[in-house]
């Protein structure tokens, strides 16, 4: 059991919050009990995902993807309404950490896909904030190995646009909605990108380019983060955890 502050404070110094310029704020969103015996961890904070913990008896639910983004419309109406009052109905907490979570080193979406798909990173990252990683496979892939690996290890065939034909040796990937890091990973020198979802000029550069594109899902790529590091804090605090899959096609 902790208090829900502690738990707040250990994970902005652990996830370093404040170095990170976000599109919504990190932390506790919605504010529940004091004392969390039960956590819940998921990607998105969803009714599904809410009603889940609510069977679940959860006394606090932490996300990749919270309630509160930049450029809302602010009203409590409607898909907001609904979550809110679930969460306060049940005095459940809402942790939510979107950047710095990607971004951790060890519990992070970026570092637990390359486990999953056993890549060794690399250092330098590129990118704004520095969140695209660069790795290697365990051995040089084609772009068709590459696609199966993908394919195998999420659940999910990767929308593929290839390159120039190039051996795979060095990968550059940053999960979620990065097609814009694109650029920074050619010029990082990576032979093929990996990232969740793709937009019309990805497809050109990668023709043009030589670099191949892996538009491998949004939620396929950061499943694995939020409980990485729930599981994490369930063990430092002496916490339940369980973590929920809400399957998402994106």
């Amino acid at each position: 059991m902790t208090h829900r502050d502690e738990m707040n404070s250990y994970l902005k110094g652990l996830l370093e919050v404040d170095r990170f310029r976000d599109y919504g704020p990190n932390g506790l969103q919605v504010e529940g009990r004091a004392q969390i015996r039960t956590l819940v961890s998921g990607v998105t904070a969803s009714l599904a995902l809410i009603e889940a913990a609510v069977e679940a008896k959860a006394d606090a639910v932490l996300v990749h993807h919270g309630l509160f983004w930049r450029g809302q419309d602010g009203r409590v109406v409607g898909w907001m309404k609904q979550r809110l009052q679930r969460l306060l109905a049940h005095d459940i907490n809402l942790f939510a950490y979107h950047l710095p979570l990607d971004a951790h080193p060890e519990f992070g979406n970026n570092a637990r896909l390359a486990r999953e798909l056993g890549f060794a990173p690399l250092a330098p990252r590129f990118g704004e904030q520095d969140l695209g990683w660069l790795g290697s496979p365990a051995q040089p892939l084609t772009l068709a190995q590459l696609a199966v690996l993908v394919q195998g290890r999420l659940g999910r065939a990767p929308v593929v646009v290839e390159g120039d034909g190039r051996p795979i040796r060095t990968v550059a990937w940053c999960t979620g909605g990065a097609q814009g890091y694109f650029e920074a990973a050619i010029a990082a020198g990576a032979d093929a990108f990996l990232t969740g979802e793709i937009s019309e000029p990805q497809a050109h550069y990668a023709r043009e380019t030589g670099v191949a594109f892996l538009a491998c899902g949004h939620h396929a790529t950061e499943r694995y983060g939020a409980p990485a590091l729930a599981a994490h804090v369930a063990e430092r605090f002496g916490l339940v955890h369980r973590y929920i899959e809400v399957e998402n096609p994106a």
